[in-house]
């Protein structure tokens, strides 16, 4: 029988809503579900929702770049309405999944307009910056060419072409600059002189973007759900989870996704792309060429959205939206490599706005704390290198397995018997 309260506004129906809830140590995980009941606001009918899947986005396809749609405002009303009155608190603690205070409108109002200039020759600045070095580590290493020097040749290059890939990667969401054909040619040279086929991963990563957070819909790194997990042999699932596996995965991600997901990032026909996009994936196939840099990228990748001293949540369903999603992404310090990578490691501004090129994060980022609160989780400060990421890595891999089937906010799951450490239930 359906229930009813008086809203603000007039008589409304309650709404059930699937909650997955974080699991507490003094309760069994099969006490952890319930439903949380709440009122529909009067502004639940008419906000719009910002897109359902990302190959469904005409107008970012056109624009080539992974960007939010802009949220409408229909009224004065809806201006000062916040997306949660609750500030995250439940029962005194912070709930990192509930609804957050705020909109995205009031992070991209605190972030000042010069962050939003893109400036082509700075972005070029910085390629030339990097294929510099790049050169000049090989012309080093070729001089002394010892086994000695050959191994921190490896580190150090490998470091190099993780540099010019995050600025392909600025290519493809077009912070690098307002001009596409520009945006093409760059992205082109930087990521297919690395493995990288351009325009395929472009548009994977467009998906990630305007879906982040999402557990069916995310692209990178998102969890397995627990009936995915126990579908994998044994062999595969000490592979996913054991170092240093899981840092050499990204070219088998490019050739066959992950696990639950069809398609490749070379194939035209791949279910990745719609049909218009074919062309650009024949393109960015055929100028595809062998190095090497996968460890940074996966380390970095992963990094961004697991191993929080607390768990994050995962969203399904009507609980997830755009900014709840991106706001489960993580900020990390690099030490010295900051500057070399090109600050990706300030991550939650940009998964919210990728538009804003790679030289104004840190500021943008300084700007938005106040209206992100508790969302944001200020990252641990790293020595000159960050020696300290693979403790919280291997303390990941050895945790985060799979999240619940069932539950629109669910939490990672620990496989006890993974390691063969534990064969009880």
């Amino acid at each position: 029988m359906a229930s009813w309260v008086v809203s603000e506004c007039s008589l409304r129906p309650f709404t059930a809503v699937k909650i997955h809830h974080k699991p507490r140590p003094s309760l069994p995980s099969n006490t952890i579900n319930a439903f949380k009941f709440k009122p529909l606001p009067c502004s639940a009918f008419k906000v719009p929702t910002l897109w359902s899947k990302g190959r469904n986005l005409g107008g970012l396809g056109l624009l080539n770049v992974s960007a939010p749609l802009k949220v409408t405002i229909t009224s004065e009303e809806d201006k000062g309405k916040e997306e949660s009155t609750t500030d995250g608190v439940n029962n005194g603690e912070f709930d990192p999944g509930a609804a957050p205070p705020f909109k995205l409108s009031d992070i991209k109002a605190a972030i000042p307009k010069h962050c939003w200039v893109k400036d082509p020759w700075r972005s070029m600045s910085y390629v030339v910056r990097d294929v510099v070095v790049v050169f000049g580590l090989a012309a080093v290493a070729a001089y002394f060419n010892n086994w000695f020097v050959w191994p921190l040749y490896w580190i150090a290059q490998g470091t190099m072409f993780w540099a010019l890939f995050v600025l392909g990667h600025d290519c493809g969401h077009g912070s690098f600059s307002n001009n596409p054909a520009l945006n093409s040619v760059a992205g082109h040279l930087l990521h297919s002189s690395i493995l990288v086929p351009y325009h395929g991963w472009r548009i994977s990563h467009r998906t990630h973007h305007q879906n982040h957070g999402h557990i069916e819909n995310d692209e990178s790194w998102h969890p397995l759900s627990e009936k995915i997990y126990k579908s994998l042999d044994n062999a595969t699932r000490l592979l996913r989870f054991t170092l240093p596996f899981p840092m050499l995965a990204y070219p088998i991600y490019l050739w066959s996704r992950s696990p639950g997901k069809k398609g490749s990032h070379f194939h035209p026909d791949s279910d990745l792309f719609v049909p218009n996009e074919r062309k650009d994936i024949i393109t960015s196939t055929a100028c595809w060429t062998a190095m090497i840099f996968v460890m940074w990228l996966d380390l970095v990748t992963y990094l961004h959205h697991h191993g929080h001293d607390e768990k994050l949540p995962w969203y399904r369903g009507k609980e997830w939206s755009y900014l709840r999603g991106g706001l489960t992404t993580l900020d990390r310090d690099y030490g010295w490599i900051n500057n070399i990578h090109h600050d990706i490691g300030t991550h939650v501004i940009h998964h919210l706005f990728p538009q804003i090129p790679h030289y104004h994060l840190i500021e943008a980022t300084e700007a938005a704390k106040p209206v992100l609160g508790k969302y944001y989780r200020e990252p641990k400060k790293s020595g000159p290198l960050p020696f300290y990421l693979l403790g919280i890595l291997i303390k990941s891999m050895r945790k985060d397995h799979y999240v619940s089937d069932i539950g629109d906010v669910v939490y990672y799951q620990t496989d006890p018997q993974l390691y063969g450490t534990n064969k009880s239930d």
